[in-house]
């Protein structure tokens, strides 16, 4: 399992579209999946340690995102076959298991997390209302670790304020998390 960050958010980059299928049957698409006041992107899997710590905390900020006009969607880029654990059945039960309020999509040729230039799980990617990368960092200040009370939830308030002024804070930690799993 190797250890990745995320880069810095590349200035201008601005959302590549899809058309993948969801464990809820249908295929979403990146309008589909906007909201009014913006866009989450998550590259996340099922058997990701890093992912399987923040999954909660995730969930709950997107459903409060939600609320407040911003779109979210899950995508689950790795390799099925020498991972498993990732199936798309398995994928169903994990969106189920965490009472996902968002589509979780399975992009089977990488084609999309390689648009995104994702790097690894989880991966975030918060877009303004014009569909502009305003966000590429980390849940919150815990990290990979378990939440503290005092954790700063950096993916919330950043998304917030994109939502507000369409521009996210000056200063993003990146994520950090297991590599993608390439065919």
């Amino acid at each position: 399992m190797a250890l990745l960050q995320t880069p810095q958010k590349e200035p201008a980059f601005s959302a590549p579209d899809f058309n993948l299928k969801g464990t809820d049957g249908k295929m979403h698409t990146l309008t589909s999946c906007r909201g009014p006041r913006g866009l989450l992107v998550m590259f996340i899997c099922n058997h990701c340690p890093y992912v399987k710590t923040v999954i909660g905390r995730l969930t709950a900020d997107a459903a409060a995102l939600q609320k407040a006009g911003i779109g979210c969607v899950a995508i689950m880029p790795n390799d099925t076959e020498k991972y498993p654990a990732d199936s798309f059945e398995n994928m169903a039960l994990f969106a189920k298991e965490h009472g996902f309020t968002f589509p979780y999509l399975i992009d089977e040729t990488q084609d999309i997390a390689r648009a995104y230039g994702a790097v690894c799980t989880p991966d975030l990617f918060g877009f303004n209302a014009d569909g502009r990368l305003e966000y590429r960092g980390r849940v919150d200040s815990a990290g990979p670790k378990e939440a503290a009370p005092d954790t700063k939830r950096e993916l919330r308030e950043a998304l917030l304020a994109i939502a507000e002024t369409g521009k996210g804070p000056a200063t993003q930690v990146p994520s950090m998390g297991c590599s993608i799993k390439w065919r």
